[in-house]
């Protein structure tokens, strides 16, 4: 009997102890992104937050840079990296091949 108390006691210290165990939600994400103007901007913005577990992206012109906020249970930075390339700015993990060496600037691609 005594066993029997000591392993339910034991159980349900560990299960406990599991349960508060809390799972991240919000990441954050910097890396860079090529681009040269504020069309290229709103272009990688909206792409960035069309990818489902996107919070916040913002692109920085300057420097190249995007800052996003995402779940990573949902998404992996890869994937968004991905998108981005997918709309023609090279990233860490993806190059786009452009035929000329320049950015094309698709405006058909920003909607709101």
């Amino acid at each position: 009997m005594k066993n029997l108390i000591l392993t339910l006691a034991i159980l349900f210290v560990t299960s406990s102890i599991f349960a508060q165990k809390e799972v991240k939600k919000n990441s954050q994400a910097y890396f860079e992104v090529n681009g040269v103007c504020i069309m290229c901007k709103k272009r990688i913005e909206i792409a960035s937050l069309k990818v489902k577990g996107i919070k916040m992206a913002t692109w920085d012109i300057p420097s190249n840079i995007i800052r996003v906020i995402y779940n990573p249970n949902k998404v992996e930075i890869k994937s968004l990296q991905k998108a981005i390339a997918d709309i023609g700015h090279d990233t860490p993990l993806f190059l786009v091949k452009h035929s000329d060496g320049i950015i094309e600037h698709k405006i058909g691609l920003i909607s709101k």
